[in-house]
C-alpha cells in the first residue's frame, strides 16, 4: 500500500484501542450492525472491531449507504438525513431492514439489540440516545456559496459574538495545518446561534472564512466539533479528504485516533484516499462495491482492479506489500510475459486476499480473472486459482534467508545492486551477518538492514535481495510454473 509517511501513531495505542473495543470498554458503541436489505446490500454484516473505521469503495458502491445506516439508529439522526424518501420514485426503500449489536451502558440491558426498517413508507426504529456529530460534504462549501451567510456579506455585518477557538482546537488544527492557528475566532451570524462563520486576526490584516481555503474551514469545523462534543459520541464524517491536502488527508486521521483514546469517541469515515488509511489497522477498514462488504487493508488502486475500472487481463492477490514486490520480480524472469496486463495487490491478509480472488472470479460481468498468491504458511488451492509463495513462514524471511546463506559468493552483486562500492561488500556482509543474529521481526530487517548502510531506504534494501534471490534461485521459476498457463503473453 502507498503512503506519504510512516504514521505517527504508536502501535501500542492502536492495540490498546483494539482491546478496548473486544473489551466492549465503552459506555456507548455501535459494536456491529447487518444489512438484511438496504439499497445493493443483501445479509452484509459490518463490525467495527476499531474505533476509527474507513469505508472505501467506489462511487455508488455504498460507503454513505453504510455510514447513514449507522448513524439512524440513534435518535439525533433523522433517516432523511441519509435516505431521503422521494414519492412514488422511491418504491424501493420498501421492507429496508437494518439490524444492530450496540453498547449503551445507559439501558437495563447493556447490550441490546435493536432494528431500524422501513415499512409502509416510513421509517420504523428502535432509536437509541446518544450524540452524533455529522459533518457533510456541505462542510468544503466556500462561505461565497452558503445561503445562510448571505447575512454576513456587505460592510456593514457585525457578528453577534466573537469567540476564540479553543486551545485544543487551535493545536490539533495547527498539527493537521502545518500552520499557526492562533487568532482565528467563531462569529456567530444569527441571534438563534446556529450558523457561524470564523474569522482570524494576523499581522497581514484581519479576513473572514470568506477568504479561506474550503479546506482550512472544513477542518477546523470538524475539529472544533469533535473536541466539544461529549465522550462517546458517534463522529461521521463524509469524504474526509476533500479540500486537503494528501499530507493533512492522513494527519487529520491521526488526530482522530487520537480523540477515540482521549474521548472515547467513535468515528466512521468515507474516502476515496489511500493516504486516510495509512494510520489504521487492517481491522478498520471495510471496502464496499458490487454489493459486497470486505473487512482488510485494501487500497484504492485494488478496488479500482476489483471493480473493472482499470484496463487489465489478470489480477493477482497477495497478502502485502512485500509479497507484491516478491511476485512482481519473479514474474520479471520469465520470459514473454506481458506485465503492464497484471495487475497485483496486496490485500492485508490471507483472508481478504482469498476472498476476494473467490468473489472476483465468480461475478459474471468481470472482464478479466484473478489468481491469489499466499505466504508459504498458508494451503493452496488450484481448484479457486490460490497458489502459495516458496518457504514455509514469512516471505520475508524466505528471501533474507536464502541470500544469507550464499552470502559471500553473493556479495559482490548485493553491494552494487545497494547503490554502494563493490570495496563495501565486506561491510554489507558483516551487517548481514549481524542483523540474522539481532533482528526480532522479519518483517522489519530490511529496513535495519538499510539504517545499518547509511540509512539506504527500506525499499531499496527489499529490491536488491529480491533481485538477487530472483536470479540466482530456480524457485522463483518454479513458484510461477503452476499459474504459468493463466498469465498473458506478450503478442
Amino acid at each position: 500500500m502507498t503512503g506519504l509517511a510512516r504514521s505517527e501513531i504508536r502501535d501500542s495505542d492502536i492495540i490498546a484501542l483494539a482491546d478496548r473495543v473486544s473489551r466492549e470498554g465503552y459506555r456507548k458503541y455501535l459494536r456491529r450492525m447487518t444489512l438484511v436489505k438496504i439499497r445493493g446490500f443483501n445479509d452484509r454484516r459490518v463490525s467495527f472491531d476499531f474505533p476509527v473505521t474507513a469505508l472505501i469503495g467506489p462511487n455508488g458502491g455504498g460507503k454513505t449507504t453504510v455510514l447513514g445506516a449507522a448513524g439512524i439508529i440513534y435518535q439525533s439522526v433523522p433517516p432523511r438525513l441519509f435516505f431521503a424518501k422521494s414519492g412514488k420514485y422511491d418504491r424501493s426503500m420498501q421492507d429496508w431492514i437494518v439490524e444492530y449489536d450496540v453498547i449503551d451502558r445507559d439501558l437495563a440491558r447493556s447490550n441490546p439489540q435493536r432494528t431500524a426498517s422501513f415499512r409502509r413508507a416510513k421509517w420504523n426504529r428502535t432509536a437509541l440516545a446518544r450524540e452524533v456529530r455529522v459533518f457533510g460534504i456541505s462542510r468544503t462549501v466556500p462561505a461565497s456559496e452558503r445561503r445562510d451567510l448571505v447575512k454576513a456579506v456587505g460592510s456593514r455585518f457585525t457578528a453577534k459574538s466573537e469567540t476564540e477557538l479553543d486551545p485544543a482546537v487551535v493545536t490539533a488544527a495547527e498539527r493537521v495545518l502545518g500552520k499557526p492557528m492562533t487568532g482565528y475566532a467563531s462569529l456567530t451570524v444569527d441571534s438563534a446561534g446556529k450558523i457561524t462563520l470564523y474569522a482570524v486576526s494576523a499581522q497581514g490584516g484581519t479576513y473572514s472564512e470568506f477568504h479561506f481555503g474550503a479546506g482550512e474551514a472544513s477542518i477546523i469545523k470538524i475539529i472544533s466539533g469533535i473536541e466539544t462534543a461529549p465522550d462517546n459520541s458517534l463522529i461521521l464524517i463524509e469524504e474526509i479528504e476533500n479540500g486537503l491536502h494528501p499530507v493533512a488527508t492522513q494527519r487529520l486521521v491521526e488526530y482522530l485516533v487520537d480523540a477515540a483514546r482521549r474521548k472515547s469517541v467513535q468515528v466512521i469515515f468515507t474516502t476515496h484516499s489511500n493516504d486516510a488509511l495509512t494510520p489504521l489497522p487492517p481491522s478498520a477498514i471495510w471496502a464496499a462495491y458490487n454489493g459486497e462488504l470486505l473487512q482488510g487493508k485494501l487500497d484504492i488502486r485494488a478496488l479500482r482492479t476489483i471493480t473493472g475500472q482499470v484496463e487489465a487481463q489478470l489480477a493477482i492477490f497477495v497478502e502485502d506489500d512485500f509479497a507484491e514486490l516478491m511476485v512482481a520480480t519473479a514474474l520479471r524472469q520469465v520470459d514473454n510475459i506481458e506485465l503492464d496486463a497484471i495487475k497485483i495487490h496486496g490485500m492485508g491478509g490471507a483472508v481478504p486476499a482469498r476472498t476476494v480472488n473467490h468473489q472476483h472470479n465468480v461475478d459474471p460481468t468481470r472482464t478479466f480473472d484473478s489468481i491469489c498468491i499466499l505466504d508459504g504458511d498458508q494451503t493452496a488451492d488450484h481448484s479457486d486459482n490460490v497458489f502459495v509463495l516458496p518457504g514455509t513462514t514469512y516471505p520475508e524471511n524466505y528471501v533474507f534467508d536464502n541470500i544469507l546463506t550464499n552470502i559471500d559468493p553473493l556479495a559482490a552483486k548485493l553491494t552494487v545492486m545497494l547503490g554502494l562500492r563493490v570495496e563495501q561488500q565486506e561491510w554489507v556482509k558483516e551487517v548481514v551477518k549481524d542483523r540474522a543474529l539481532t533482528n526480532i521481526d522479519r518483517h522489519m530487517i530490511f529496513e535495519q538492514i538499510g539504517e545499518d548502510l547509511g540509512f539506504l531506504a527500506g525499499l531499496v534494501v527489499k529490491n536488491a535481495f529480491l533481485t538477487l534471490w530472483a536470479q540466482n534461485s530456480q524457485d522463483a521459476r518454479d513458484m510461477v510454473a503452476p499459474f504459468l498457463d493463466r498469465l498473458p503473453l506478450r503478442s
